[in-house]
């Protein structure tokens, strides 16, 4: 964070010092709410879960090097307390980014976020000091902690907006006021919330309704609930994806035999060759959106088609992809799954694994309401119908429809299982793999499927260092 004093800091959050020598001291590490992320310098904040207490903590964090605590209640070590912690850290935030001057992009979609702002944030780097939201560090709190990491010498500010209901986009922007706002697409994540994606688009939209006059609205030409957002801003508008009349599209896209896209970037200012190091054409989505904040801040095309070409994944467990010494590769895409990433990541599978085996690990997509059944439905017969050589179906209840559905599709009969849980798949596959197999692993985070991908590695390590002892 900026240099600030904790007299400065509670006048902001509107706080009450206690047990502080000097108020003058200045806070000059990182902002955090994790007692192990504490560096001298810090200022660490008291949030009150479920489970555990940040209070219970003031002691420690203070001895391991932080300033002060930011606090609900007196902890016995310099404080500043407030009646609201949240409300604190958002109004911090927007202290600092009001006086930082750097441009703050803002991007929000039902699919594609962390990806489009892992590329973006590759890409703004090679022009000047950047920071970017971690993971999916997107709500209330992890915005303005995202906010609070910026120092004096950031010029670019990237912040990934999520939304689980209409307001929140609003409530977010008003912490972090955007410059240029993007907008990906609408779909279906989150839909049993929402109620249907029209409620999803209003809510989306209110990004692009924060913005100011002198600002961009960059919006997925390729998404009509998105293109149609250009009527909700006073901001200029640019358009990116395949349609024709797009600002910043992408031509003669192509998968290259490892299943990674290539295409020919356009923008205003000329054109230029990519080839992402991702996997799966979805990808190429991701990228425009990238590329059209990019040249919105003055990049060239050419810079712009470097910087996407070289930039990787930033984010664990999103496509992950790890190839075993004996040829087996595994695909870890299980942070989160939506009916259109469990599409897009089904026919990056078919891709990568032309003239080899296939497997599909699928658990249940979360936060889907009454389209549930249809929706796993709908993954388990585009799995046969894309000829995934095997589909296993991991859980409950909609991990066999899911099963069902393919079995509906095809009469896959042993091409589709259904297996209770994580162990039970690493069991089957242990058991079936061969060299040279694909194997997909996606299910929304709760389902913890991961496992099932770290142990897929964890038995190469272990047959590896098997075969270099042996020798």
């Amino acid at each position: 964070m900026i240099a600030l004093s904790l007299a400065e800091i509670a006048d902001v959050v509107g706080g009450q010092t206690y047990d502080i020598p000097d108020p003058a001291v200045q806070v000059t590490g990182p902002v955090v709410r994790d007692s192990r992320e504490v560096e001298p310098g810090s200022l660490f904040v008291a949030f009150v879960g479920e489970r555990v207490d940040g209070h219970d903590y003031a002691a420690d964090v203070v001895a391991a090097g932080a300033v002060a605590v930011l606090a609900s209640r007196p902890v016995g070590v310099p404080a500043v307390v407030v009646d609201d912690v949240q409300a604190a850290i958002g109004a911090l935030a927007r202290h600092v980014v009001e006086r930082l001057g750097a441009v703050t992009v803002a991007l929000t979609g039902s699919v594609g976020k962390t990806s489009s702002k892992d590329l973006l944030a590759q890409v703004l780097q090679r022009k000047a000091p950047t920071v970017y939201t971690p993971g999916s560090f997107n709500n209330e709190i992890g915005l303005p902690l995202t906010a609070l990491s910026a120092t004096d010498e950031t010029r670019f500010l990237i912040l990934e907006m999520g939304a689980r209901g209409i307001g929140h986009i609003r409530y977010l922007t008003g912490l972090t006021p955007p410059k240029i706002g993007l907008v990906l697409n609408v779909g279906t994540a989150h839909i049993g919330e929402f109620g249907g994606r029209e409620q999803i688009a209003v809510a989306k939209g209110e990004l692009v309704e924060s913005l100011p006059a002198d600002g961009a609205a960059i919006l997925n030409a390729d998404d009509p609930l998105v293109r149609a957002m250009a009527s909700r801003t006073k901001a200029r508008v640019l358009l990116f994806g395949e349609s024709d009349d797009a600002d910043v599209r992408a031509e003669n896209v192509r998968l290259t035999e490892n299943g990674q896209p290539a295409f020919t970037l356009h923008t205003p200012s000329g054109c230029s060759d990519v080839t992402l190091r991702l996997y799966g054409e979805h990808h190429v989505s991701n990228a425009l959106a990238a590329a059209a904040v990019a040249h919105e801040l003055g990049m060239s095309v050419d810079e712009i088609a470097l910087a996407l070409s070289e930039a990787g994944t930033l984010s664990r467990w999103r496509m992950e992809v790890t190839e075993r010494p004996d040829g087996v590769t595994v695909v870890n895409d299980a942070y989160n799954a939506n009916p259109e990433s469990m599409r897009a990541a089904l026919r990056a599978l078919v891709a990568m694994g032309k003239g080899r085996r296939t497997w599909a690990v699928l658990g249940h997509m979360a936060e889907l309401g009454d389209e549930g059944l249809a929706e796993h439905d709908a993954v388990g017969r585009l799995a046969v119908r894309l000829n995934v050589s095997k589909l296993v179906a991991v859980g409950g209840r909609e991990a066999s429809w899911l099963q069902l559905g393919a079995y509906n599709e095809g009469s896959w009969g042993e091409e589709s299982v259904h297996v209770s849980d994580a162990q039970a798949a690493i069991d089957l596959l242990r058991s079936e793999l061969r060299a040279g197999d694909v194997v997909l692993v996606k299910a929304s985070r709760s389902v913890g499927l991961e496992k099932v991908a770290t142990a897929l590695l964890d038995d190469a390590a272990v047959s590896s260092e098997g075969q270099v002892s042996g020798r």
